[in-house]
C-alpha cells in the first residue's frame, strides 16, 4: 500500500524508520510533506528509496498513487486538511485526535468518510485499554477517568487554566486541570490527546472526565484510567518513555500508530 506522510516531526520519523528497518514490509511513503522542508527532507534522506518531497499541501493530498495518508503533524493540519483529504478519495490516520473533539467537525469527517467509502483511523496512542473500552461501549458506561501525569517541563509552552504557573523549581506535584476532554484539548492541544481518544472511544468528550497533574517527581508521561459500567470495572496504568525525538510525545503513541499500519496491511487481526 503507498502511503503519503503529511508531518515529519518525531512521529513521522519513526514510522520513517520502521518502514526502512522492515517493519512496515507492505507499506510504501511515497511522499511526504512537512510545513518546515527540512524536517522533511530529513525523513526522506533516511529512506534508500528517498520519497518525494511535496512542495506544498495540495501536491500531497492530490496524488493519484497514493491510498491512505498518516498525519502525524497538528491538530490544526486535521481541521485544515482532513475534509479534503476523504474527499480526494484517501484513507486517513489521525494523530492528533483531540480535534476530533469538535462534535460538529467529527461528525462531518464521519459522513464524508461513509460518502466516499473511506476509512478513519485512530490509533491508540499512550493509553492501553481502548479494545476493552470499544468493547464496554456497546452496554452502559457510568463514568470514564483519566489522571495523567507528566514532568512540568511538558506543559512549559501549554497556556494553563486560572493563571496556573509553571516553573522548573516546582517541588510538589500541582493539579493543573480538572474538567471534561473537550475543555482538556483547549488547554492542552499538543500533549493530552490521549483524552480525546479515550472520549471518542467510549462517552464522549463532554462526559469524560480529565485531571493532569504537573508532577516534578517523575520522569515518565503517566495516564491512569478509571472505567465503571454494566461490563463491571476497568482499571489501566501505562508509565511512558518520551520519545528521544521530543519528549512531549511518547514513545508508545508512536509505536501505535505504526501497529496501526501494520494491521492495515495485514490479514489477520488481533482484538477489538
Amino acid at each position: 500500500m503507498n502511503i503519503g506522510l503529511l508531518g515529519c516531526g518525531a512521529i513521522g520519523e519513526l514510522i520513517v524508520e520502521a518502514q526502512v528497518e522492515g517493519i512496515l514490509e507492505d507499506i510504501d511513503i511515497i511522499i511526504v510533506y512537512d510545513q518546515d522542508r527540512g524536517r522533511a527532507e530529513k525523513c526522506a534522506s533516511k529512506m534508500p528509496k528517498p520519497p518525494k518531497i511535496a512542495e506544498n499541501i495540495n501536491e500531497l493530498i492530490e496524488n493519484k498513487d497514493i491510498q491512505l495518508i498518516v498525519e502525524a503533524a497538528s491538530q490544526k493540519a486535521v481541521r485544515d486538511y482532513a475534509l479534503k483529504i476523504l474527499e480526494n478519495d484517501k484513507n486517513l490516520m489521525i494523530m492528533s485526535v483531540g480535534a476530533l473533539v469538535d462534535k460538529e467537525f467529527y461528525n462531518l469527517l464521519v459522513q464524508t468518510a461513509k460518502k466516499r467509502n473511506r476509512k478513519i483511523y485512530i490509533p491508540s496512542g499512550a493509553i492501553a485499554g481502548v479494545d476493552a473500552i470499544k468493547a464496554a461501549s456497546l452496554g452502559k458506561i457510568h463514568e470514564v477517568e483519566l489522571i495523567t501525569r507528566k514532568p512540568p517541563s511538558r506543559f512549559i509552552s501549554d497556556k494553563l487554566p486560572g493563571g496556573i504557573k509553571i516553573n522548573q523549581d516546582m517541588k510538589e506535584p500541582t493539579v493543573i486541570f480538572k474538567g471534561d476532554a473537550k475543555t482538556a484539548q483547549d488547554f492542552f492541544p499538543r500533549s493530552i490527546n490521549v483524552a480525546a481518544t479515550l472520549s471518542l472511544a467510549s462517552i464522549g468528550p463532554e462526559l469524560t472526565k480529565v485531571t493532569i497533574i504537573a508532577d516534578p517527581t517523575i520522569e515518565e508521561n503517566i495516564h491512569e484510567i478509571n472505567v465503571k459500567g454494566e461490563f463491571g470495572t476497568l482499571r489501566t496504568y501505562v508509565k511512558n518513555l518520551p520519545s528521544i525525538k521530543n519528549p512531549k510525545t511518547s514513545y508508545l503513541a508512536a509505536l501505535s500508530a505504526i501497529k496501526t499500519l501494520k494491521k492495515i496491511s495485514e490479514h489477520i487481526e488481533i482484538g477489538t
